[in-house]
């Protein structure tokens, strides 16, 4: 019975550590999580095959990773002000071992997609730094994007982000992903090989606050590049309908009507810079 017994308190004592252990985990964790998001972290709707996902956390960005269309459905970070910042050398894309289908840095060769960013190199690599620049390398970060899209106007979107909106309003919270046809099974075999590809990329700019502001993008894959980025606002309800996430779940309902119902580009000046050329 002396044996049984210290068996019995052996074990006890086992399970409350693994208990304790995975209780701090767990509130680490979630901190870590609170602190990359903005009113909670994106989560869907109403659950279903095509957005259901799981949050894969890296350094300073949160992915909300789908296998199912091994995509990635959202990207979170925050950027802020830095005085200054040194930006090191472009890193190699990477295979996340955390995705359960392979997806490696040369599958999309030859398929005349590029491998987008959605978490973008520069702005990450200058207020984070080194460390989560090579995080956006990830191949989890990375979506199938047309070259016009990617090379030009995506990347004139991203510029402006970093460039004319951060240090206007001193830090913003993004989300941005993918966005793919309502008809799942019209584009379950539109794949750059496991990859679906998707319809087009939304982009939400968010400056947190008592009051806070938003602009949100939404840009198919078949534009040309040079377009106005001021033609691609829309609402964060219309984003939402589309993928059928929510993406600020613990927002109060009077703000979340305000936020996400319209179209209110007032204060960001848009204008002087929606027609700024690329780099490309």
């Amino acid at each position: 019975m002396t044996f049984v017994r210290r068996q019995v308190r052996n074990l006890g004592v086992s399970l409350l550590f693994v208990m304790v252990a995975s209780g701090l985990w767990y509130w680490q964790e979630q901190d870590v999580r609170d602190r990359l998001s903005w009113m909670g972290v994106t989560t869907w709707d109403e659950l279903g095959l095509t957005n259901f996902h799981r949050v894969l956390r890296n350094e300073s960005v949160l992915i909300g990773w789908s296998d199912v269309r091994v995509n990635p459905l959202w990207v979170s970070y925050r950027l802020h002000h830095v005085d200054d910042a040194s930006i090191g050398p472009r890193p190699d894309f990477q295979r996340d071992w955390r995705t359960l289908w392979p997806i490696a840095p040369d599958s999309y060769f030859g398929s005349g997609y590029d491998r987008g960013h959605l978490a973008p190199n520069y702005a990450i690599a200058r207020v984070h730094g080194a460390d989560a620049q090579r995080d956006t390398f990830l191949m989890s970060n990375v979506s199938p994007q047309r070259p016009d899209l990617n090379r030009r106007l995506w990347q004139r979107l991203e510029e402006v982000v970093i460039d004319h909106f951060v240090p206007r309003f001193g830090a913003v919270q993004i989300i941005t992903g993918p966005v793919f046809p309502a008809d799942w099974l019209g584009n379950v075999f539109h794949r750059v090989g496991l990859v679906e590809v998707p319809q087009a990329f939304y982009k939400i700019v968010v400056v947190p606050g008592e009051q806070p502001r938003a602009l949100a993008f939404l840009m198919p894959q078949t534009v040309q590049g040079n377009e106005p980025l001021d033609r691609f606002l829309v609402s964060i309800d219309e984003i939402e309908a589309r993928t059928g996430l929510n993406f600020f779940p613990l927002l109060p309902d009077n703000i979340e009507d305000m936020l996400e119902g319209g179209i209110r580009p007032e204060g960001w000046e848009l204008d002087k810079v929606a027609r700024l050329p690329s780099r490309y």
